[in-house]
């Protein structure tokens, strides 16, 4: 896991070129304080950030191959290097050094563009091809590394993160509304949107190049995709699949498990990430270290959960206990390195989790990430099933009945009201035939926040149509998918991509210096279960069934039948102590400042802020605005109203 940063295009000067890609850097110590790397040659320059996790001593980057034809700088892990090198070598590809690095070059030589369908890994590539004065940036298919760029002043910049970009480019510092409305909406820029004008994110799954005349061209080499509705199940029975299943998780923590340093695991207490500790532990890994977060309150506490799992696996285990204080006093932190607005503070014990690996002397940690996603497990399945179901049967005495089994962790749960669940769930049922029908309720609800946008900036938020927004990126292919599989896509590709791999993963575990590694998001999985039928992964209202039988023998009962609780953490209530906010947040929300910064209207920020002091705040839409309109304040004093992007001094190690 590292930083990149570089650029393609017109030279400067070797020795301003040179400075640029210092400063670029220097923004990403975080992610790389291993070493630094350059490289610099007329039209092209390449910067690395290390974050030494294979081959320690000789996996320094930029890497060339051999004869300083391609050369390039990566992000990330390539988790079958393995066994690419021994094919790359039995066809007499020269290697000199022990890396995943080296097999891209080699691999680039041998498949051209189409590299990137041998990788299984989780990556952020840049590749510079000197005899074709040609530079290729690729990034994985499910979005785990980020890669953003930006064309300024005859060249193409690229970086890890935006302020690698903002160190060079003072101009791109300032804020772009569209990507201001999506993130009050999906809770995170959608690509290639960000939150900065004039910087575009790599979406998932892409590649784009930039050929030696300037000519750009952006291409997809990799999508989620499902069957069609009806088409017959490619396996011969359920057990079947359970058994196939059950083999591919292992294999995907297997390659996983790959590192020249200790690899640890998160432990939520939940389905995914025991049986992601207990397959580690079959692999073979006797004594398993495992970390965890605590909460104050029990509505997010899952601490005897942990515990269990922590007794049944005999793991070496530390739990972080975080408050709300804690979470107030991070907060700042946590949004300078997400570079996007937040709806929720959830990320934040997260960083300080990462923390804690890394003081206990890790630099990696599996995750169990991914798996809601790939075999539907979030309560948003659940509900637009239900839903569904009572778009036929609108006089079914069962109705109430289904929807009291959704939300029961919730202190202030939409089912706790009759009348009140009525009108939640009734949200939408107009798009019942739209793909994005499952989002219509969540969406409706953040969108709430653009209410409290300022007056100049209202015509955007009332124009703004989220589901036509949405529909126009969605393949043409996904009304032929049942509704399950229509669901998990918009999932996969808004919320998972949009937020939680992003401002509550990668950047959480960055910021001090941590790889997480998702082994449910291995492309072979995504693939399989991809194919099976929808009642294999939500059976009637139980999630994740499948999973759960192909983890049933590693995990206590009562792990294995848990029912989900979606990791959270307490929201606005967090910033207030007695009714006195915390120091920066009475600064950030004042009068002066919103109508300084522009984005909001100061009186509607105003009554919002006593709502919240007083405790009033219970609700998704007002805790969420709350979070957002904060979040967006401390980019704006960040990122513009300071400008200059903290750097630090680096003893570079060179790479010629």
């Amino acid at each position: 896991m590292c930083g990149i940063a570089g650029f393609a295009g017109a030279g400067q000067g070797a020795l301003e070129d040179r400075a640029a890609l210092q400063r670029m850097i220097g923004t990403l110590h975080h992610r790389g304080p291993d070493g630094h790397g350059f490289h610099v040659a007329p039209g092209v320059g390449l910067a690395h950030a290390r974050l030494a996790i294979i081959d320690l001593a000789t996996g320094q980057q930029p890497l060339h191959d051999g004869h300083e034809t391609v050369w390039t700088v990566f992000n990330g892990e390539i988790f079958n290097y393995v066994e690419l090198r021994d094919e790359l070598e039995r066809q007499g590809y020269h290697f000199r050094t022990r890396s995943d690095t080296e097999v891209i070059v080699h691999l680039y030589h041998r498949d051209g563009d189409r590299f990137v369908d041998r990788l299984n890994g989780q990556f952020a590539i840049a590749l510079w091809d000197a005899q074709r004065r040609r530079l290729l940036l690729a990034r994985d298919r499910a979005g785990i590394r980020p890669l953003y760029h930006a064309t300024a002043r005859g060249r193409v910049w690229f970086g890890s993160e935006v302020k690698a970009l903002l160190a060079v480019l003072p101009e791109c510092a300032t804020i772009n509304p569209d990507g201001l409305a999506q993130a009050f909406t999906f809770w995170g820029p959608c690509d290639p949107d960000t939150l900065f004008a004039g910087v575009d994110s790599l979406p998932p799954g892409h590649l784009m190049t930039v050929e030696a005349d300037g000519t750009q061209t952006l291409s997809q080499y990799w999508d989620w995709t499902f069957p069609r509705t009806g088409d017959a199940p490619p396996f011969a029975s359920f057990d079947d699949a359970v058994h196939e299943l059950r083999d591919l998780l292992g294999d995907a923590v297997r390659l996983q498990l790959r590192a020249d340093v200790p690899v640890g695991a998160y432990l939520s207490g939940g389905l995914d990430s025991s049986g992601i500790v207990a397959l580690v532990k079959q692999a073979g890994i006797a004594a398993v270290r495992t970390f965890s977060v605590t909460f104050e309150d029990v509505e997010f506490d899952e601490r005897e959960q942990q515990q269990a799992m922590v007794r049944h696996l005999g793991t070496d285990h530390t739990t972080l206990h975080c408050t709300r204080r804690d979470i107030a006093d991070a907060f700042p932190t946590l949004i300078r390195h997400t570079e996007a607005p937040v709806l929720r503070t959830a990320p934040v014990p997260l960083m300080l989790l990462s923390a804690q690996v890394r003081r206990s002397g890790y630099k990696v940690v599996l995750t169990g990430e991914g798996a809601d996603e790939v075999f539907g497990g979030y309560d948003l399945f659940k509900e637009a099933k239900v839903r569904r179901f009572c778009a036929r049967n609108p006089d079914s005495q069962w109705r109430h009945l289904l929807l009291g089994r959704l939300y029961g962790y919730l202190k202030h749960s939409p089912v706790g009201a009759p009348g009140f669940a009525r009108t939640f769930f009734g949200q939408g049922m107009e798009h019942l035939a739209r793909p994005v029908f499952a989002h219509a309720p969540r969406w409706t609800t953040s969108r709430r926040a653009l209410a409290f946008l300022a007056p100049e900036l209202q015509a955007l938020g009332a124009g703004f149509d989220p589901f036509a927004f949405y529909e126009q990126r969605l393949p043409a292919a996904i009304n032929t998918w049942s509704p399950l599989a229509r669901d998990q896509y918009v999932e996969a590709k808004s919320l998972m991509a949009a937020y939680l791999l992003s401002s509550q993963g990668d950047r959480v575990a960055m910021a001090n210096s941590i790889e997480g590694r998702f082994p449910f998001l291995d492309h072979r999985l995504i693939e399989f279960a991809s194919r099976l039928p929808a009642q294999w992964k939500l059976r009637g209202l139980t999630e994740k069934h499948i999973l759960r039988k192909a983890l049933a023998p590693l995990l206590p009962v009562e792990i294995a039948t848990r029912p989900k609780q979606p990791y959270r953490a307490p929201d606005a209530s967090s910033f207030f102590s007695d009714g006195r906010p915390a120091d920066y947040v009475e600064e950030l929300l004042s009068s002066e400042r919103i109508r300084d910064a522009g984005c909001f209207d100061a009186g509607k920020v105003r009554l919002l802020f006593d709502k919240c002091r007083h405790g009033r705040a219970v609700g998704f839409a007002d805790n969420q605005a709350f979070v957002g309109i904060l979040s967006t304040m401390l980019l704006h004093d960040g990122f513009i109203r300071h400008r200059v992007p903290q750097t630090i001094p680096l003893p570079a190690t060179e790479t010629v």
